[in-house]
């Protein structure tokens, strides 16, 4: 009897890619299959055609029969011994391993598709059409274009329409970063990384340029208010923050933090190492271009979380290219956004962001937003008077000298405890320091790990190119 195609049946147990078993016996109809003669869920050979197609037009594209340009002109090389060979692999053959299905079951969608895609002018032309028994095909590129035209809309409404983000940007903010700490790259290291106690990242380092010795010797005295991250009323605008926002710029190696500052010749840098007292979790920028995503062709979402894959490989260099001071103002919009979005909206929320410095290669800079930037103030008992010094003299002159004093008031002596009353009550309120700031703290400052860097030269690398000149008299006759 004559197979027809609308008549046969395959179960889930005949087709082994597991995204689609599982689809077929969630969906399919109780019948007798056509390959292996059992009971079981089935799809038509029709419906799974069907769903081979989509993959097909989602995932792989068909390769062309002839050479290209550059590939004629190897074969057209009398010297060179290069065989060209058609790119990608037969039909069939991809459509029985994407699927993995029975060798008589590729060969029955691959007749369904082929018949489906006929078309008698391209034949006569003798051009091949899709689905041709003799056409190759090969996975796609990923492409980004979407996304890449979303981020460019964000970015535009952010400079030109309004400067908060409305529901268009959140949602696509959220699409960007949503679940990111469930991403991995291609080499299996999570795309969140883990700083504070018993992790490689336990201490930070961070450096403040000054020109004049007053402040920086108010920096020695409380170098955790000083060196620290700055107050919101001091807190200037930067790619990660805007103004009035206080965050701590820092770095996971002292050279990293000294080099960012990009101090001028003749200015002091005081650099400071701050202990992470708390866990937090820090998106790795870095590591976005090595994102990785896996799973089933035949899973309709998958497209889009490829393309994802595709944009978030891009993002981070986006975030962390260099921009011109004239251009911050409007540049930084975008990534002070993304930094707030991260910190308040996102889910899950995060505690900063870790990317490689491109002024030393001695470690990485690290940013914490807001929330987790808070540094502890020092244990200095009430009355402390703090001196500091930054020079001393002897008989040749002025040297750099570096110092601090503090100088506690002597203990009081234990008093008795007041007398029950609403006046101590009152007095006790009264005394009482009030913290306005909520936020737990998340670093603590090492006073004795204090340097001071006077800078002498300030090292340029640059790729320096020719310009050259021409000189020529134009005809009489010339129009331009």
């Amino acid at each position: 009897m004559e197979r027809q195609d609308d008549e046969l049946q395959i179960c889930h147990q005949c087709v082994g890619e597991q995204f689609l078993s599982h689809e077929i016996k969630t969906t399919g109809k109780a019948a007798k299959c056509s390959y292996c003669e059992s009971e079981n869920f089935c799809w038509t050979i029709e419906a799974l055609a069907d769903r081979i197609e989509q993959a097909f037009a989602e995932h792989f594209t068909r390769t062309s029969p002839d050479p290209d340009d550059w590939e004629q002109i190897l074969l057209g090389d009398r010297e060179s011994n290069y065989t060209w060979e058609r790119h990608g692999e037969p039909v069939l053959w991809v459509i029985g391993n994407t699927a993995d299905i029975p060798d008589q079951a590729g060969e029955d969608v691959l007749d369904m598709l082929s018949d489906r895609h006929d078309d008698f002018e391209m034949n006569t032309m003798g051009e091949e059409t899709e689905f041709s028994p003799s056409s190759y095909y090969e996975l796609k590129d990923l492409n980004a274009d979407v996304w890449q035209q979303e981020w460019w809309n964000f970015e535009r409404t952010l400079r030109t329409e309004a400067r908060y983000f409305g529901r268009a940007a959140t949602a696509h903010l959220a699409a960007v970063f949503g679940g990111i700490d469930r991403l991995s790259t291609s080499d299996c290291k999570s795309l969140v990384v883990n700083a504070g106690p018993g992790t490689s990242i336990e201490v930070l380092f961070r450096a403040r340029v000054f020109q004049a010795d007053k402040p920086l010797q108010e920096a020695l005295c409380r170098p955790d208010q000083h060196l620290g991250s700055p107050p919101a009323r001091m807190a200037s605008a930067g790619r990660m923050n805007a103004r009035g926002i206080s965050v701590f710029y820092g770095a996971t190696a002292k050279g990293v933090a000294l080099a960012e500052v990009r101090p001028p010749v003749g200015s002091y840098v005081a650099v400071a190492s701050f202990k992470v007292i708390r866990p937090l979790r820090l998106l790795n920028l870095s590591a976005l271009e090595k994102t990785h995503d896996e799973g089933s062709l035949f899973d309709p979402a998958l497209l889009r979380r490829l393309e994802r894959v595709a944009f978030l490989r891009t993002l981070g260099r986006k975030m962390t290219r260099p921009v011109m001071p004239d251009d911050q103002e409007f540049d930084y919009l975008a990534t002070q956004a993304v930094a707030d979005f991260l910190a308040t909206e996102n889910d899950p929320l995060l505690d900063g962001i870790i990317f490689e410095s491109t002024q030393s290669d001695e470690g990485a800079n690290i940013v914490l937003f807001h929330s987790a930037s808070r540094v502890a103030l020092m244990d200095l008992p009430e009355g402390t008077d703090i001196r500091a010094s930054t020079v001393s003299h002897d008989e040749d002159g002025a040297y750099p000298d570096y110092w601090v004093r503090e100088e506690v008031p002597p203990e009081k002596e234990e008093e008795p405890p007041p007398e029950l009353g609403i006046w101590p009550f009152i007095a006790m309120l009264a005394d009482a320091r009030v913290d306005h700031d909520r936020r737990q703290e998340s670093l603590d400052i090492r006073p004795d790990s204090v340097e001071v860097h006077h800078i002498k030269k300030v090292k340029v690398e640059s790729d320096s190119y020719t310009v050259e000149r021409h000189r020529y008299q134009m005809g009489k006759n010339a129009r331009f």
